[in-house]
């Protein structure tokens, strides 16, 4: 069964509270997403480390229940 965006959203939020996040259904068939995540706790990872958090906020949800995730990391303005 696929996941809801809010749940992927409020799994991100869980491990990175102050996140900034959008998710976008990119296919209409809830199995296809884009995120974009915005974090101060960023600052100072590369985009590699900041992904990596993104993906354990996700407990492994990657690729079986959550079958794509198109993400974009970023820190604040």
């Amino acid at each position: 069964m696929p996941m809801a965006a809010e749940e992927i959203a409020d799994m991100i939020r869980a491990a990175i509270p102050d996140a900034a996040v959008e998710i976008t259904d990119l296919a209409g068939d809830g199995d296809h997403y884009a995120a974009r995540v915005v974090s101060e706790s960023f600052r100072g990872m590369n985009r590699v480390a900041q992904q990596r958090a993104v993906y354990a906020a996700l407990g492994g949800r990657m690729g079986g229940v959550l079958h794509a995730l198109q993400l974009t990391t970023a820190v604040p303005n």
